[in-house]
Parts: C-alpha cells; structure tokens; sequence
C-alpha cells in the first residue's frame, strides 16, 4: 500500500529471529557458557516460534475478535499439534519450556530477555528487515557492534560501556521506524478500514447472522466462542479472500 517493496512475511522474521538469537548466543560474552544444552535449544525454538499464534491482519484483527496471538502461540506449542508433537520428539519438557520462555513464565528471566525485552532478538530483527523491505533508512544499526559489546553480569544481559553509542542508534531506528513507516498515515487509514470492516461483520452477527453463511468458518472469530487450534488454522490466505468476495457478494456499507 506505501512501501511496495515490503512483500517479506513472519515466516521470513521468524526465521530471522532464530538466526539472531544463534548469533546472541555465540557472540555475547558469557552467554553460551551460561546456557545448558536445553536451555539453547529451548532458546533458538522459541525465536523460530515466538509469533506462531499470530492471525491475519496481525493487532488490527485482535481488537475486534477474542483472538490474541499470545494465547494462540501458548496453545499451539502446548496443545495437540504438529508443532507440539515435533517438540516433544526432541524433549517431553520442551513445549512447556518453549512456551514459558515466550510467555515470560519461565523462572530463569535471562532467557526471556533475549527473546522478548526493550533490546531484543525480535525487535533487532524486524527493525532491520522492514527497513531493508520498505527501502528506508530510518531502522539501520550496527546488529553486529552490539552482540559484540553485550556481556553476561549476573543472570542479565547488560552493555558495556563502548557500546552505548550502537545502542543510541538503535532506539532512534525504532523510533523513526515507528513515526515514518508503523504509523504512517496511509498505513493507518487502511487499517481503520479493517476495523470498520471486522466491527461491521460482528454487527451483522447479532442483527443478521444468516448473511454470513457464507464464510460460516469465520463466524466464531465474532461472536465470542471459543475458537479451536482448527479453526485458527483454517485462516490461510484463500479463505481470507472468500470473505473478501462474500462482503462483496452482500454489499455490506459501511
């Protein structure tokens, strides 16, 4: 819609992700020292998994459904799934610990750190592959200069000193990224209109459920119901345009 060029997916960061927090734990001094076998491979999994729960439309769909990705991620590594079971087949315990870890239940915090924190694996990876997408400037920094000068102290991941210079860097990237690019206002009109479109289908559940039938497979994101693994999944990119053309189809106005 703005930056045409930003075609990339959460596919691609996550794998992103995962390659970031290998690096974490290669370069940072202290950190492989630090970590058990498992808390490693328990570490790279949740990088690879952390938005896994995600939907589509990302948070402009959260906040008209009772979908949150957080619960979703949770549950696809924990319930009855082909994740969970390729988990299992390494450890028993490594789905719970996944989880916990992307959750900030797990009882070691230095793990979720490296996964979720104000400087993390996530947001290093995102900043610098949407800014390389969109074909923008504003989210460059130097990845390597800080893996370089963090270091363990204590449990924690800390700076030295020689680095507070990369790391300035880093918070001006994500916050011009988020002024120029994230709440761009185009970005943002067209988001608006999703939430019309998402408010007015639930609209239409309570005054005029049989219009929907449709696309009766998107009903429970609604009205409320709890929604199942299955039907979290059957959200791909081709039942997405059968609503499309169902709205279409009725002539829904907004």
């Amino acid at each position: 819609m703005v930056y045409h060029t930003a075609e990339h997916s959460r596919f691609s960061h996550s794998l992103g992700v995962y390659e970031v927090v290998r690096q974490m734990i290669e370069k940072v001094s202290g950190l492989k020292e630090s970590l058990s076998e498992e808390e490693q491979i328990a570490l790279l999994c949740a990088g690879l998994l952390h938005d896994v729960g995600h939907g589509p439309f990302s948070h402009a769909f959260e906040s008209v459904t009772s979908v949150h990705h957080e619960t979703f991620t949770d549950r696809i590594i924990r319930e009855s799934s082909e994740i969970n079971r390729i988990l299992k087949q390494a450890s028993s315990d490594l789905p719970d610990i996944v989880s916990d870890i992307i959750a900030h239940r797990h009882e070691r915090t230095l793990l979720t750190q490296i996964i979720s924190s104000q400087l993390d694996a996530d947001r290093m990876d995102y900043l610098l592959r949407d800014s390389y997408f969109t074909g923008v400037s504003y989210g460059e920094f130097d990845l390597q200069r800080i893996l370089r000068t963090m270091k363990l102290e204590g449990d924690r991941i800390v700076m030295k000193e020689s680095g507070i210079h990369a790391v300035e860097d880093y918070i001006m990237a994500r916050y011009q990224m988020y002024w120029q690019v994230y709440l761009h206002p185009a970005s943002r009109s067209f988001e608006g209109i999703l939430l019309s479109i998402f408010s007015r289908m639930r609209d239409l559940m309570t005054t005029n459920p049989e219009i929907l039938d449709c696309v009766a497979f998107f009903k429970p994101f609604l009205n409320n119901t709890e929604i199942s693994l299955e039907d979290h999944f059957k959200l791909d990119e081709p039942r997405l345009h059968m609503v499309s053309l169902c709205l279409q189809t009725v002539m829904i106005q907004f």
